[in-house]
């Protein structure tokens, strides 16, 4: 298992397409992806998890993987929290 603290940044208006195609990047990889805040975790593949989070710009998540390809889970899913494209 592998983890890192990044800070989610995005424009406000733009934060459930954020949340989405972050949702969509996590589904790519077959090692399971998770996001804390605090005491709270989420399966970072299901909508209503990350969305129970209250993820906000300027946040602070740790993110989580383990599985077979989870150093790559981890770099992709951190960078695009970094800096999400869309």
């Amino acid at each position: 298992m592998v983890n890192k603290t990044v800070q989610f940044n995005c424009d406000d208006a733009l934060q459930m397409k954020a949340v989405a195609v972050l949702i969509q990047k996590a589904s790519t990889f077959r090692s399971s992806v998770y996001l804390s805040k605090g005491e709270r975790k989420a399966n970072a593949k299901s909508l209503l998890g990350v969305m129970s989070l209250g993820v906000e710009n300027a946040m602070e998540l740790n993110v989580s993987a383990d599985g077979s390809d989870e150093v790559e889970a981890l770099e992709t899913i951190t960078n695009y929290l970094n800096n999400p494209e869309f």
